[in-house]
C-alpha cells in the first residue's frame, strides 16, 4: 500500500507530487523505494543490479545501466500487487457493464452514491462541470460536498497509484527504447542474460498496462477530481489533465500498447524468431522422448551415462515457459511481427495449447478474444494494404499470402484450442511423469551424475512447473466462442492422476538436489577452477591481443580471471564448509556484457567472438556465460531451485488443488507417497505475499494453514477408509466366515454327492461356498481388493511416518502425530459403533472378534511406523472400560471430574435393563441346566441365550476387563440391594402378621395360619421382587464363573494363588478388613465355596441390612410364599431344569438371603456382646459361646430347615383332591431349595414329603422328557403321587414311622407328623453335622443323589426293592441336575 500522507495538507501533497513528476531525480531508482523495499538487493538476479556502479564514467557512457531494468521489473510486480489488492477490496468490479456489487460501495473507497460515480465513469473523459450533476442526484452531491475531505484522503493512495502507473510507463518505455536501439544482438545463444532482462521488462510493462484495465481508473480519477474541486474552490488537481490523457490513451490498453511499442516491434520479432526452435521442440513430445532431451543418459547409447547429446538445447528448455509468454505477449502487442514468414507457425503452436494469458497471480485475459479483437484487425489492414499494391508487387504478394495465413490461423486456432489443448497438455504431463520418474530413479542410484546434469534437472522442473500451473490456470475457465457467442467451459479432468505424479516428481527431484547440494557445489567449483585457465588462454590469443582492449575492459577481464583463480579448491569432505560469494564475479561479467553489447562501444560482442572462436574451442563469451551460470550453482543454488521448482503460485488455486487431491489421492491411480508433495507445496505459499501489501502475509499464511489442515483431514479420512475397508465384512471379515455345525454337515453331505466331474459350480443352493472357492479366477477380485487396500495402507503409513514436518510460517505439522491420532481415534469410534447393532447390543463374542480384527489391522500398520500404537489401543480400551476403582481391589476414591468409559456403561446398562429387569418383556428365564438365560422372543437382535451363556460372558470379561466386570457387578448389587430393601420393608410392615403366622404354625393351627397368611400385604409383589433378586444372584454367579475361567486361562498362577488362599482364610468372626477384602476378591472369580451367600452378605454389609429384629421372621415370610398366586402359572421345564416363570430363582434368592442375613444378624449380636464387655471377651464370655463359622452354619441350617418344614406344611395343608394343581411344582421347588443350599442335606425334605412322592414326580416328567415343553401340573396323572406312600423313603437321621391312620385324612392333605415339631429342630440345631466344615460344600448333583452309602440304605428300607430294579440308579448317575441329558 502507498504510505499514508494524511498528515500533510492536501494542496501541499498535490503540488509536491506534481513537482516530483517534473523532477528529473524522480525518474531515477530512488523514485521506487516504496516498491523495491530494503531487501530487494539480496533478491535481485545474480547481483546484476549493482553492475552499473562498478563501471567507470567512461564505461558507463558506452555501457547500459542494467540496474534500472531489473528494478523496474520489480516495480512492475509491486504495482500489480497494489492493483490486485484494490480489486480484492472492491470485490472485482465489472467495468465493461458498469455493474458493481454492494461490497464495492461498502468498501469505503468511493462515496456511496452510485448514480454520481457511475455517471462520471461513463462520461469519461468529460469534465464533471459539463455533466450537470445537480440534476442527477442533488442530495448525493450535497452529501459528497460535506464529506469531500474524508473521501479525498481515502482516494489519495489510489490516485497516487495512477501517478505511479504513468511514471512507470514513461520510464519503462525509455529503457525499452534504449535497450532495443543500442544492444547489438538479442539472440538467446549469444546474449541470453541481457535478452532475459530486456524481455522480462517488456512483458512486465505489457502485464501492468493490461492489468490496469481491471481497476476502475476512470472512476478513481473523475471522482477524485470532483472531490478536489469541492474542497478547493472548483480547481482541478494539478495532474488531472495528464492523467486524463494517460488513461484515455490506454483505453483499451492494447490500443496504447500498440502505439507505444511500435518502435521496438522489429526487435521483438527477431527475438521471437530466435526462440522459435526451442518453442517447437518443447511442443514436440515424441522428439523430446525419443531423443532424450530430458534423459540423464544418452537415448541411443545407454552406456554413456552423461547425456551430452543436446547440452545447450536441454539447458535452454529451462526457459521455455518464458519463451511461450514472450510469444503470446509479443505478437499481441506487436501484431505486425506476425507477418514474418516463420512467425505464424510459432504463434500457432503456442496459441493452440493455451486459452488464457495470465497477467498476475490468478488474474488473466482470454487469449483468443484479445487476438481477435486487437490483432486480427491489424492483420486485415495489412492484408488490405498488400492487396491494393501499395508496395512492390513481389513483396505485396508475399505479404498478402502471409497475412492471409495469419488471418486464417487466428480465426481457426480458437476452435482448435478449445478441443485439443487439454489433450496436448495431458500427453505432455504423461511424458514428464515418465521422464521425471526415470530421472529420480537414476539420480538416486547414481547421485554422482546429478551435478553434471543439474541444468537438465532445472529444465525438467521448469517443464513440470509450467504444466502444473497450466492445469490449474485453466480449471473453471469459460472461453467464449466468438462465432456462436456462447460460452464453452474448458474440460479439465479433476481426476487426472498425473498432477500428483508431477508434484511428487518435482518434490523428489528438489529433495535430491538439496541432499547432494555439497556435491553440486563441488562440481561447480571444479568447473570454475578449470574455466580460469581457459579464459586466461583465450585472453592471450593473438586475436584478443590485436583487438587492443581499452583499460576498463581489460581490467574487467583480469578481474574475472582473478575471481576464478581465487576460488577455493574443494578437498576431501569439507565442501559443505566452503563459503564462497561469487556475486562480484557475476557483476563484473555483466559489466563486460553491458559494454560489448552496446552499439556505442568500439569493441563489441562480434569482435570478441571472431577473435577467440578461431582457436577451435569455446569462444570467450561462451566460456564467460558458462562460468556465470555455474557460479550460480555455488552460492545461489537454492534460489535457482526455487525459480524452477517452486509452486508457490498454486496458492491462488488452492481450492482447486484440494479438490484434485481428494479426487486423485485415493483413486485407482493415486499413490500414498504423493501426499508429501501435495502438503509440501503449502510451505512456499507465504512467498506469494508482496511486501507492498503487508496484510497479505497474514491472509496467505492463514489460507496455507487451512489448506494443509484440509489436506491432512483428507489424508486421515483416506487412512480411516483403508482401515475400515479391511475391517469390514467384505474385507478381513470375509476371511473369518465360519459355518455353524449343521451348515458344515449339510455342506459336507452335499459335497460328497458331487462325484461327477461336470459339477464344478463353486456355489451351492444353500448359499455356502465349496472349499477352494477363492481359487477360481472369477472370484479373485475380492482377494485382489484386499491385497491392494493392505498394500496402500502400509505404504501410506510408511510415507506418513517418514515424512518431514510441514512448516507454514510458525505452524509445524507433524504427520506422524496426525496419523497416530487418526488411527487411535478411528479405533475408538469403531469400538463405540460396534457396541450395538442396528437393532440392539452386539454379542460380546462378536464384539471381541471385531476388536481383535481391528487391532490386527493396526498391528499390521504398526510394523511400518516407529510408534507404539498398541499402547494407544490399550489406553483407549482402558478409558472406555474404566468406571471407577475396582471395589474389592482399589481403595482410592474416584474424583468428580474423572471420566468414566461410555462403552462399559452402555453394555452394563443393557444387561441390567434387558436381562435382569426384563424391561422389554421378552420372557427372560434362567436355565440352570444350560447355565444361561433364555427368552421366549428376541431381546433386540438376539435371544437371551446368545448373550448370556458362559462363552459370551467370558468374551465380555476379556473385552471389558476387571473394570467392566466390577461395574456390572456393582450394578447387580445396587439392583439387588434395592430388592433386599423391599424385603426389609415387607418384614417391618407385616411383623405382627408374621409373628401370628409363626405362632399358628408352631401350634399346628391350620385355620388360623391361613387367616394370618391372607393378611400379609403385597405378597405377590414381594415374590416377584425376590424372583428378580434371584435372577441378579444367578447372573452374578455366571459373571464370577466367567471371570474365574478367563483369569485361569490368562493368568493361571494368580488364579491358583487366589484359590489356595481362599481355602486357608481364617474363619474368624468378626473378620479383619484384609481378610474380608481377600474373600471378596476370591468371590469375584468364583473360587469361594458359596458365591451366592458371600455375594448377598457383601450387599447386606454395604447397605447395613438385616439390622431389624423382624429379620428373624424371614423364614416364615418365605414360607408364606407357598400360598402366592405365582404358582398358578408355574410349570416345571425338564429341558431347562427350572420353572416357566423363573420360580427357581426364588429358591436361589431364599437360600442366599437366609444365609447372608443369619450371618449378618449373628455377627452383629456378637459385636454387641463384645461392646458390652468393653472388649474383654475372655473375662465375660464363655469360650463355648465364641462365635465361629460352625455356629453360624448351624444357625443357617436351622433356619433353612425351619423354612422347609413350614413350607412343606403349608403346601400339604393346602392340598386336596379338588385343589391339587400346584402341588407338584411346589414340591419340586422345595427339592431345588434343598439342592441349591449348601447348608441342607438333600434329604432334608424327606422328613416332610416321602421320597416315593418325589420319585414318582420326577419319573413322570423324565418319562415324557422327549417333548420340548414341560408338563404342567394340571396334566399330571389322575392318581395323586401321595397314593404311592407304600414306597417308604430312607433317611440319614432316625425318622419315626408314620402310621396310615395319622397320615391320611378325608380332606386329602398331609398332616405334619408330630415328630417334625419344634423339638426336633432344637435337637438338630444342637447336633451339627459331624463332617469337617472345610468340606461342607462338597455335594453331589442330581435330584436324588444321596451318595453311594445312602443308596444301599434306600434299597434295604424300600418295600419295593424286591419287585424289580429300582429307578434310583437312573438319577444317581445324573451329572448336573434332573435333566442332564445332552
Amino acid at each position: 500500500m502507498a504510505k499514508s500522507r494524511s498528515h500533510f495538507p492536501t494542496q501541499d501533497v498535490l503540488s509536491s507530487a506534481q513537482a516530483a513528476v517534473r523532477s528529473r531525480e524522480w525518474e531515477g531508482p530512488t523514485r521506487w523505494t516504496e516498491y523495491l523495499g530494503p531487501e530487494i538487493a539480496s533478491r535481485n538476479n545474480g547481483g546484476a543490479e549493482g553492475a552499473a556502479t562498478q563501471t567507470s564514467s567512461s564505461s558507463s557512457q558506452k555501457g547500459l545501466n542494467m540496474q534500472w531494468v531489473y528494478q523496474l521489473t520489480h516495480v512492475a510486480e509491486g504495482l500489480m500487487a497494489k492493483m490486485y489488492r484494490l480489486n480484492q477490496i472492491l470485490d472485482y468490479p465489472d467495468l465493461v457493464s458498469h455493474v458493481y456489487s454492494e461490497a464495492f460501495w461498502k468498501a469505503g473507497l468511493f462515496p456511496n452514491h452510485p448514480r454520481i460515480c457511475i455517471l462520471l465513469e461513463k462520461k469519461f473523459p468529460e469534465h464533471h462541470s459539463k455533466l450537470q450533476l445537480e440534476r442527477v442526484d442533488k442530495l448525493a452531491l450535497d452529501a459528497m460536498n460535506d464529506s469531500a475531505e474524508v473521501h479525498l484522503q481515502g482516494l489519495e493512495p489510489w490516485v497516487q497509484l495512477l501517478l505511479d502507473l504513468m511514471a512507470f510507463r514513461e520510464q519503462s518505455l525509455r529503457l525499452i527504447l534504449d535497450l532495443s536501439s543500442t544492444v547489438i544482438t538479442l539472440l538467446p545463444h549469444q546474449n541470453s542474460l541481457i535478452l532475459h532482462a530486456f524481455m522480462d521488462l517488456f512483458c512486465s510493462f505489457v502485464r501492468v498496462n493490461l492489468f490496469s484495465d481491471k481497476i476502475p481508473r476512470k472512476m478513481i480519477l473523475q471522482t477524485y477530481n470532483l472531490l478536489h474541486a469541492m474542497a478547493r474552490n472548483d480547481r482541478d488537481c494539478d495532474f488531472y489533465h495528464r492523467l486524463i490523457q494517460f488513461v484515455d490513451s490506454y483505453d483499451p490498453p492494447l490500443k496504447g500498447l500498440h502505439e507505444d511499442l511500435n518502435f521496438v516491434s522489429p526487435r521483438i520479432g527477431e527475438v521471437l524468431e530466435a526462440v522459435g526452435p526451442i518453442v517447437f521442440l518443447s511442443t514436440d513430445t515424441r522428439k523430446l522422448r525419443n531423443e532424450g532431451f530430458l534423459s540423464p543418459f544418452h537415448p541411443r547409447y545407454p552406456d554413456i551415462l552423461t547425456n551430452s547429446a543436446h547440452p545447450m538445447r536441454a539447458q535452454d528448455l529451462a526457459n521455455v515457459t518464458s519463451y511461450r509468454e514472450w510469444v503470446l505477449f509479443g505478437y499481441l502487442v506487436c501484431p505486425d511481427e506476425l507477418l514474418r514468414v516463420t512467425s505464424v507457425d510459432i504463434a500457432l503452436v503456442v496459441m493452440k495449447e493455451n486459452l488464457v494469458l495470465t497477467l498476475f497471480r490468478d488474474e488473466y485475459i482470454l487469449l483468443h478474444d484479445e487476438y481477435q479483437l486487437y490483432v486480427l484487425p491489424r492483420i486485415l489492414e495489412s492484408k488490405k494494404m498488400a492487396k491494393s499494391g501499395r508496395t512492390k508487387q513481389k513483396e505485396a504478394d508475399l505479404e498478402y499470402s502471409v497475412a492471409k495465413q495469419v488471418e486464417k490461423m487466428i480465426s481457426e486456432v480458437h476452435e482448435q484450442a478449445l478441443y485439443s489443448c487439454d489433450a496436448i497438455h495431458h500427453e505432455r504431463r504423461i511424458l514428464l511423469k515418465q521422464e521425471i520418474g526415470r530421472m529420480v530413479l537414476f539420480f538416486t542410484d547414481q547421485p554422482s551424475l546429478l551435478a553434471p546434469n543439474i541444468q537438465m534437472v532445472f529444465s525438467a522442473l521448469a517443464f513440470a512447473q509450467s504444466e502444473v500451473l497450466w492445469y490449474f490456470q485453466h480449471v473453471g475457465v469459460a472461453a467464449s466462442k466468438s462465432k456462436t457467442t456462447r460460452v464453452v467451459p474448458v474440460e479439465t479432468d479433476p481426476n487426472d492422476p498425473t498432477i500428483g505424479f508431477l508434484l511428487d516428481g518435482m518434490d523428489r527431484l528438489c529433495c535430491l538436489v538439496r541432499k547432494y547440494i555439497a556435491a553440486i557445489r563441488g562440481y561447480a567449483l571444479s568447473y570454475l577452477s578449470s574455466c580460469a585457465g581457459r579464459i586466461r588462454f583465450l585472453l592471450g590469443t593473438p586475436g584478443m591481443v590485436a583487438l587492443d582492449l581499452d583499460a576498463t575492459l581489460k581490467g574487467l577481464f583480469q578481474k574475472i580471471v582473478q575471481h576464478l583463480e581465487n576460488i577455493p579448491k574443494p578437498q576431501g569432505e569439507n565442501i559443505s564448509a566452503i563459503t564462497c560469494d561469487l556475486s562480484e564475479l557475476r557483476t563484473d561479467w555483466l559489466s563486460i556484457l553491458m559494454i560489448v553489447t552496446s552499439a556505442r562501444s568500439s569493441i563489441n560482442i562480434r569482435h570478441l567472438e571472431k577473435a577467440t572462436v578461431s582457436t577451435g574451442k569455446e569462444g570467450l563469451l561462451s566460456e564467460g556465460n558458462a562460468a556465470y551460470n555455474w557460479s550460480r550453482c555455488v552460492d545461489e543454488l537454492e534460489s535457482q531451485l526455487s525459480k524452477y521448482g517452486s509452486l508457490k503460485k498454486l496458492y491462488f488455486y488452492h481450492q482447486h488443488l484440494t479438490t484434485v487431491f481428494r479426487n486423485t489421492m485415493f483413486g485407482p491411480e493415486g499413490r500414498p507417497q504423493h501426499c508429501c508433495a501435495w502438503l509440501g507445496v503449502a510451505s512456499s505459499f507465504p512467498e506469494c505475499a508482496s511486501p507492498i501489501v503487508p496484510e497479505e502475509m497474514s491472509k496467505i499464511g492463514r489460507d496455507a494453514v487451512l489448506y494443509v489442515e484440509s489436506l491432512i483431514e483428507s489424508i486421515m479420512g483416506g487412512l480411516e477408509g483403508l482401515i475400515n475397508i479391511l475391517d469390514s465384512e467384505g474385507g478381513f471379515g470375509s476371511l473369518e466366515m465360519q459355518l455353524l455345525p449343521d451348515q458344515a454337515a449339510n455342506l459336507m453331505n452335499l459335497t460328497s454327492r458331487l462325484s461327477l466331474p461336470s459339477a464344478k459350480s463353486p456355489k451351492l443352493s444353500y448359499g455356502f461356498h465349496l472349499p477352494g472357492y477363492e481359487s477360481y479366477p472369477e472370484n479373485n477380485n475380492s482377494i485382489k481388493m484386499l491385497e491392494a487396500a493392505l498394500q496402500r495402507l502400509t505404504n501410506l503409513c510408511s510415507v506418513l511416518n517418514d515424512m518431514e514436518p510441514i512448516c507454514v510460517l510458525n505452524h509445524v505439522f507433524v504427520l506422524r502425530e496426525y496419523m497416530r491420532e487418526c488411527i487411535l481415534g478411528n479405533f475408538k469410534r469403531r469400538l463405540l459403533t460396534v457396541l450395538k447393532t442396528d437393532s440392539d447390543l452386539q454379542r460380546p463374542s462378536v464384539l471381541e472378534s471385531l476388536i481383535h480384527r481391528h487391532t490386527s489391522i493396526i498391528h499390521l500398520a504398526e510394523q511400518h511406523v516407529s510408534m507404539d500404537l498398541t499402547q494407544g489401543i490399550r489406553e483407549i480400551l482402558l478409558a472406555e472400560t474404566y468406571s471407577g476403582p475396582v471395589s474389592s481391589l482399589q481403595l482410592f476414591e474416584k474424583t468428580a471430574e474423572q471420566q468414566t468409559g461410555s462403552a462399559t456403561e452402555a453394555v452394563c446398562n443393557w444387561y441390567i435393563e434387558n436381562i435382569v429387569k426384563d424391561v422389554s418383556g421378552a420372557g427372560i428365564i434362567f436355565a440352570p441346566l444350560h447355565r444361561c438365560f433364555k427368552s421366549t422372543r428376541p431381546v433386540g437382535g438376539y435371544f437371551a441365550e446368545s448373550v448370556t451363556d458362559l462363552r459370551e460372558l467370558k468374551s465380555f470379561v476379556r473385552t471389558f476387563g476387571t473394570y467392566g466386570v466390577d461395574r456390572l457387578d456393582r450394578m447387580l448389587k445396587e439392583h439387588t440391594a434395592a430388592l433386599l430393601n423391599c424385603i426389609d420393608t415387607t418384614l417391618r410392615a407385616n411383623r405382627e402378621n408374621l409373628e401370628a403366622v409363626a405362632g399358628s404354625m408352631h401350634s399346628g393351627d391350620r385355620m388360623e395360619t391361613e387367616v394370618n397368611i391372607k393378611q400379609i400385604v403385597d405378597m405377590d409383589t414381594m415374590v416377584r421382587f425376590c424372583i428378580q433378586a434371584g435372577q441378579a444372584i444367578a447372573f452374578g454367579s455366571l459373571l464370577a464363573e466367567a471371570s474365574g475361567d478367563v483369569l485361569k486361562e490368562g493368568a493361571p498362577l494368580i488364579y491358583s494363588l487366589l484359590a489356595g488362599v481362599a481355602k486357608h482364610l481364617p474363619d474368624e468372626i468378626p473378620e479383619k478388613k484384609e481378610i474380608r477384602r481377600m474373600r471378596r476378591v476370591a468371590n469375584t472369580v468364583n473360587v469361594v465355596g458359596d458365591h451366592d451367600f458371600e455375594w448377598v452378605r457383601s450387599i447386606l454389609e454395604e447397605v447395613g441390612g438385616a439390622t431389624d429384629g423382624s429379620w428373624s421372621l424371614l423364614p416364615y415370610l418365605f414360607a408364606t410364599f407357598m400360598t402366592s398366586s405365582i404358582w398358578n402359572t408355574t410349570a416345571f421345564n425338564v429341558d431347562t431344569g427350572g420353572f416357566s416363570n423363573n420360580v427357581h430363582c426364588l429358591a436361589r434368592c431364599i437360600c442366599a438371603v437366609i444365609a447372608g442375613s443369619e450371618l449378618i444378624k449373628l455377627e452383629r449380636e456378637f459385636q454387641q456382646k463384645q461392646s458390652l464387655s468393653n472388649g474383654h471377651i475372655s473375662e465375660t464370655l464363655d469360650p463355648a459361646e465364641t462365635l465361629n463359622y460352625l455356629s453360624i452354619e448351624a444357625s443357617i441350617k436351622s433356619t433353612m430347615q425351619l423354612f422347609i418344614k413350614f413350607s412343606a406344611g403349608i403346601i400339604l395343608d393346602s392340598w386336596n383332591e379338588s385343589n391339587r394343581s400346584h402341588l407338584i411344582a411346589k414340591l419340586i421347588f422345595l427339592d431345588q431349595v434343598c439342592e441349591i443350599s449348601p447348608y441342607l442335606p438333600r434329604s432334608s425334605l424327606e422328613s416332610h414329603v416321602p421320597y416315593s412322592i418325589l420319585r414318582s414326580v420326577y419319573s413322570q416328567y423324565y418319562s415324557n422328557s422327549s417333548t420340548p415343553l414341560a408338563l404342567t401340573s394340571s396334566a399330571s396323572p389322575r392318581h395323586s403321587p401321595a397314593m404311592s406312600l407304600a414306597h417308604a423313603s430312607p433317611s440319614l437321621r432316625q425318622v419315626k414311622s408314620i402310621s396310615p391312620q395319622s397320615n391320611v385324612h378325608d380332606s386329602g392333605y398331609f398332616k405334619t407328623p408330630s415328630a417334625h415339631g419344634p423339638d426336633q429342630y432344637e435337637t438338630d440345631s444342637v447336633g451339627i453335622r459331624s463332617i469337617d466344615h472345610k468340606n461342607r460344600n462338597v455335594r453331589r448333583s442330581g435330584p436324588l443323589d444321596y451318595s453311594l452309602s445312602r443308596k444301599s440304605k434306600f434299597v434295604e428300607g424300600s418295600t419295593s426293592a424286591s419287585t424289580g430294579p429300582s429307578p434310583l440308579p437312573r438319577f444317581a448317575v445324573s451329572r448336573s441336575g434332573p435333566i442332564s441329558y445332552k
